[in-house]
């Protein structure tokens, strides 16, 4: 069966503006990734939509858990802005879905060249392929549970919160 590979949007797929000096966006970058990284695998992909995951309301968060919980495969990979990608994965967390759904996204933007976006996709694709059925952030070849994940914002990493 295929993987879903949901976009909402963050860091992942910014581009930047020469001209304001603002970063934007305009489409996902994971096309690219996926055929940059000689993807083999069936994966049907799909924006949710496009936003800075500061601006993600819990409303948001509810559209994205309609769309897993909805979504006919049972392998879905989110991206997801780094600074709520924890809130996200706990509302998914508690939804208890039958399926094993990863998020994972970057700290520095795709479109910059020294972005860690393809290495974390490559990891999610991996990591949702041989992971039971649950919720997990995946960033920078490591994993964690939905309940047991933070961002520490001091060292621009994710940690186990216990």
């Amino acid at each position: 069966m295929a993987i879903r590979l949901l976009i909402t949007g963050g860091t992942f797929d910014k581009d930047y503006d020469e001209l304001t000096g603002k970063l934007y966006f305009h489409d996902t970058h994971v096309h690219e990734m996926l055929k940059l990284g000689r993807c083999q695998l069936e994966i049907r992909v799909r924006t949710v939509m496009m936003i800075d995951s500061l601006e993600m309301t819990d409303s948001d968060r509810e559209i994205v858990k309609g769309v897993c919980t909805k979504s006919e495969e049972d392998q879905i990979v989110v991206t997801h802005g780094t600074d709520t990608m924890a809130e996200t994965a706990r509302v998914l967390g508690e939804a208890s879905m039958p399926k094993t759904i990863v998020l994972t996204g970057a700290m520095i933007p795709y479109a910059f060249g020294s972005s860690d976006g393809l290495f974390n996709l490559g990891s999610a694709l991996s990591f949702v392929q041989v992971l039971p059925h649950g919720v997990y952030v995946a960033m920078n070849g490591m994993v964690f549970r939905w309940d047991d994940v933070r961002k520490n914002r001091d060292l621009g990493v994710f940690q186990k919160l216990t």
